[in-house]
């Protein structure tokens, strides 16, 4: 596996993610932000955040593997949701646990949240993009 997740003494140890990503393969991987769409481009869970931040992760999943990696060989995580308050972060994490459990996938890799006005399209709510190191 090219990716080996921590958390280093001296930083917290926060559950949602590892706070670093050692990566040794040799193909990067950039894959573009992932909103909530199926693979007929048709908005899943309109209005759910924990919804569309599943979608989200399960595309980063099929287009990795369109590349020859898993989940597992993500790096980084870019998560940018929509009118962010701390109040959502529990429908953010109940996405990621199941997406997750579907992907079959502990701990998450690094990542960061940032705020946003608005993404592409009023009904998506979160967009993930993702860096993937392959063997």
């Amino acid at each position: 596996m090219a990716i080996t997740l921590v958390n280093p003494g001296g930083l917290p140890a926060i559950d949602a993610y590892r706070q670093v990503s050692i990566a040794t393969g040799s193909k990067l991987v950039f894959v573009a932000g992932q909103v909530a769409w199926d693979a007929e481009g048709v908005t899943v869970g309109e209005g759910d955040l924990a919804a569309q931040v599943e979608q989200c992760y399960l595309n980063i999943g099929t287009a990795l593997a369109e590349a020859g990696g898993s989940f597992e060989d993500v790096a980084k995580l870019t998560v940018h949701v929509v009118d962010w308050t701390p109040d959502k972060m529990p429908l953010l994490m109940e996405g990621i646990a199941r997406a997750a459990a579907k992907l079959g996938i502990t701990p998450v890799p690094p990542a960061t949240l940032l705020g946003v006005a608005a993404l592409d399209i009023p009904e998506h709510l979160v967009e993930v993009e993702a860096t993937a190191v392959i063997d």
